[in-house]
């Protein structure tokens, strides 16, 4: 989250007031949070996970959404725009407009310097709620590195991860594969990081 506006607003508010405007922004206990732009990488890994997850999609009864696509989290209220969502089975909505998903299956977060504590921390604590949550995905920029986090049958997630150009990751909750190789296409890295150009 960024930056926090004054008024207090319901969720009901918020929605009213967020579908009509330019920005996104997300929303928690009556606050409203301006989201940051992402950057040129963060736009390519992004684009290159939706459509990699959305060819492997194609057939099944999956859906594929990319960051515009809001998610309720409704045990603690937060309303916040992941940067890849899938929903297997019948998608839920808020209301009518569908524009506002109650159910996600995997939800995707790339990583960036402002937001990589909140990812990790307050913003998972809130994804772990959703009950048809099964894998929560946290993308690197600086480096060719997946986090994966998978739900248990006894509610405990467990981290695997993929690290390095020929790495991959099986998304066992929607039968994908994630392909560094794939993910990292056309991004560059800081060499500096002790990583390589693609």
């Amino acid at each position: 989250m960024s930056t926090q506006r004054k008024a207090r607003l319901t969720p009901e508010e918020y929605l009213a007031i967020e579908r009509r405007a330019e920005t996104k922004s997300e929303y928690l206990n009556g606050g409203v949070y301006a989201m940051v732009g992402a950057s040129r990488k963060h736009n390519l890994i992004t684009g290159n996970i939706f459509r990699q997850i959305g060819n492997q999609l194609r057939g099944k009864d999956c859906e594929a959404y990319i960051n515009d696509m809001r998610v309720r989290v409704s045990e603690t209220g937060l309303y916040t725009y992941p940067d890849v969502i899938v929903v297997c089975g019948e998608p839920q909505f808020v209301d009518a407009q569908v524009d506002t998903l109650l159910n996600p299956t995997l939800i995707v977060e790339v990583l960036s310097p402002s937001t990589e504590s909140y990812d990790r921390g307050k913003k998972f604590a809130h994804y772990r709620t959703v009950g048809s949550l099964a894998e929560y995905a946290l993308v690197a920029q600086d480096e060719p590195r997946v986090d994966l986090y998978t739900k248990q049958q006894d509610g405990r997630w467990v981290l695997s991860d993929a690290q390095g150009m020929l790495g991959k990751l099986e998304l066992l909750s929607i039968g994908c594969t994630l392909d560094l190789t794939e993910t990292y296409d056309k991004v560059e890295f800081d060499e500096t990081n002790g990583t390589q150009q693609i």
